[in-house]
């Protein structure tokens, strides 16, 4: 899988929010000052290019829609940036979050509990 632009991030959240979209369904759900349609309709055709989104065709218009999952990217997203700022350590990386944000007990007993659950499911 390969990362993506912030622009096609953008793009994907909002297929991923909305399901099967039109260009002019997605350009409603972008923030002001809103791109310009050939804009969105080229990020939205180098996502095709790249096998995030696939598209089902009316006439001359395109219906596009997700191939990746959100789930799947941000899994990828996620691994990708603690093998890169956390040494592929967990511990690391919650330790991290937890000084930086600040992290009640309660919310590092739950992020805790959430990882052993994990580990085990991986093993």
């Amino acid at each position: 899988m390969r990362e993506l632009t912030k622009a096609e991030e953008q793009i994907m959240q909002i297929i991923w929010e909305l399901g099967p979209s039109f260009i002019k369904e997605i350009l409603a759900g972008m923030s002001v000052p809103k791109p310009a349609y050939t804009t969105v309709s080229t990020i939205v055709r180098i996502l095709e290019q790249k096998g995030f989104v696939g598209h089902k065709a009316f006439g001359t218009t395109h219906q596009y829609f997700a191939l990746i999952s959100k789930e799947e990217y941000s899994h990828f997203s996620m691994k990708k940036i603690l093998e890169n700022y956390f040494d592929g350590s967990l511990k690391q990386m919650v330790s991290f979050f937890s000084k930086r944000e600040g992290l009640t007990v309660k919310e590092m007993e739950d992020l805790l509990r959430t990882v052993e659950k994990l580990k085990k499911e991986k093993q």
